[in-house]
């Protein structure tokens, strides 16, 4: 080999040393600026996170407080419907006190609250079964005894011995009935 030759590369490697340093402190740059871009970005998401979760419990103590509100106030409109009933009773019995109170007095009192209760559970959407002079249905009545009757249809109710409730359009309570054999 040559004294060229031999220099050759060491002037290549030189050049390979001066290239490397330039490059290094680009690559250093390069990478301390993609490291701080992941940092800011990683406490951009952890600072949405810390939101997201204050949000999420704000939401539940919220629900808690409205669940709780509507637990303790259900009954108010039900209630309210119910307070000028008591007053009529109040006032029926009252009267029925007097010196002047007769037994058709005190029947005509326990009517009008008794219409003045239905009228005011049936704006709530209690419905009275009263089945009377109908056909027997099994899914709204109870058969409490069967009777032969003459001159009646089987199957139809004769007597109603205690009417049947639906609260909107669901049974609460079925009608009890004597039904025609």
């Amino acid at each position: 080999m040559s004294n060229e030759e031999i220099e050759k590369p060491d002037l290549e490697q030189d050049n390979i040393n001066d290239s490397e340093e330039n490059v290094q402190p680009e690559v250093e740059q390069s990478t301390e600026k993609l490291l701080e871009d992941a940092r800011s970005k990683a406490d951009e998401h952890w600072n949405e996170l810390l939101l997201a979760r204050a949000d999420l419990e704000n939401m539940r103590r919220r629900h808690a407080r409205d669940l709780e509100s509507a637990h303790k106030h259900a009954l108010d409109k039900f209630v309210n419907e119910l307070l000028p009933i008591c007053d009529s009773l109040e006032l029926g019995l009252s009267a029925a006190n007097g010196e002047e109170a007769t037994l058709e007095t005190v029947r005509e009192g326990m009517e009008m609250t008794l219409k003045m209760l239905l009228s005011n559970i049936g704006k709530l959407g209690l419905e009275q079964v009263n089945p009377e002079g109908q056909a027997f249905d099994p899914e709204l009545h109870q058969a409490v005894s069967m009777q032969p009757s003459e001159g009646i249809e089987a199957n139809q109710v004769i007597t109603v011995m205690q009417k049947g409730y639906s609260f909107n359009g669901r049974l609460l309570r079925p009608a009890m009935v004597v039904v025609s054999q």
